[in-house]
C-alpha cells in the first residue's frame, strides 16, 4: 500500500474584520502570540479576546479610510529556533496583501511571540508601520546574534510593555528599542505601568494607542500629542514614555 504524502501546511489570512472597504488603501496584519518551540498547529480558537478587541478597534478607526484588517493564521504555534515560522508567515501575509490589494501601505501588529514577529517582518517594502505589544523576545547571549533591527529603518516603530509583565521581560523590549532608535529616529516605546502581560487593567488606553499610532503610519494623520512627544524626545525619555490613565477619551491631535 503506497505511503500517504503528509500535507503541506500553509499560513493563511482570516476573514477581513467588519466589512472590506470597496477600494483598499491601507492593510493591518494582526499577529497573534505562540510560543517558543512548537510544531503543532495553531488552536481553532487561535484569536484572544485581545487580539479581537484589535481587530475591532482598528477596523472601526479606518472604515473611512479603505482599511482592510487582517489575522494571520500560522502554519505552526512555534517560533522554532532559526526556522522562525512565525515571522516568515508574518511575511508571507504581507506579500498575500499584496497579491490582493495592490501596493497598500501595511501596518503590522503584534502581541507576544506575534511582536517579535512583526519586528522581525517589517522589512517589506510596503510595511511602514509597526506595532510590538508586550513583545516576546530572547534572553541577552553572548553566543546567539541579538534580534536584528536594520530591518526596522524607514519605519515608524511603536512598542508597548507593561512594567509588571512576568511572561516577556519589559526591560528586553526597551534594549531592542534602543539599539532601534540609535538607527532610526520613528521610534517610541510606552510603559504601562503596573499592568501585566494582558494589560487587562489598561486595555481600552492600549486600544485606542495602537489605533492612533496606526492610522498616523498608514494614513498621514495627525498623531496624538504623547506619540508624537515621544517619538521626538531623546532616549530613554520617548523609550519609557508613560501610558496615561484615560489615553484615548479625548485625543486632542497636532
Amino acid at each position: 500500500m503506497a505511503q500517504q504524502a503528509t500535507p503541506v501546511r500553509t499560513a493563511r489570512l482570516g476573514r477581513s474584520v467588519g466589512q472590506e472597504p470597496t477600494a483598499v488603501s491601507g492593510a493591518v496584519l494582526l499577529l497573534p502570540g505562540g510560543e517558543e518551540v512548537s510544531g503543532r498547529r495553531p488552536p481553532p480558537m487561535w484569536a484572544t479576546a485581545f487580539v479581537r478587541a484589535l481587530g475591532r478597534t482598528l477596523a472601526r478607526a479606518g472604515r473611512g479610510e479603505g482599511l482592510v484588517t487582517h489575522a494571520v493564521h500560522y502554519r505552526y504555534r512555534g517560533w522554532n529556533g532559526s526556522e522562525a515560522h512565525l515571522a516568515r508567515d508574518a511575511s508571507w501575509a504581507v506579500e498575500e496583501v499584496v497579491r490582493r490589494y495592490g501596493d497598500v501601505p501595511v501596518c503590522l501588529v503584534g502581541l507576544d511571540m506575534g511582536g517579535r514577529a512583526a519586528l522581525r517582518a517589517s522589512g517589506h517594502e510596503t510595511v511602514n508601520s509597526v506595532v510590538a505589544i508586550a513583545p516576546w523576545l530572547p534572553e541577552d547571549d553572548m553566543a546567539v546574534p541579538p534580534e536584528p533591527v536594520r530591518q526596522l529603518v524607514g519605519r515608524r516603530v511603536l512598542i508597548v510593555h507593561g512594567t509588571n509583565d512576568e511572561r516577556t521581560d519589559p526591560e528586553l523590549s526597551f534594549r531592542l528599542a534602543a539599539r532601534a532608535k540609535k538607527a532610526n529616529r520613528e521610534v517610541c516605546r510606552f510603559e504601562v505601568h503596573s499592568d501585566g502581560h494582558g494589560l487587562h487593567q489598561h486595555r481600552d488606553e492600549v486600544l485606542a494607542l495602537t489605533a492612533d499610532f496606526a492610522m498616523g503610519g498608514l494614513f498621514g494623520h495627525p498623531v496624538s500629542r504623547p506619540v508624537e512627544d515621544a517619538l521626538a524626545a531623546p532616549p530613554p525619555i520617548g523609550l519609557r514614555m508613560p501610558l496615561a490613565a484615560g489615553f484615548g477619551r479625548s485625543l486632542r491631535r497636532g
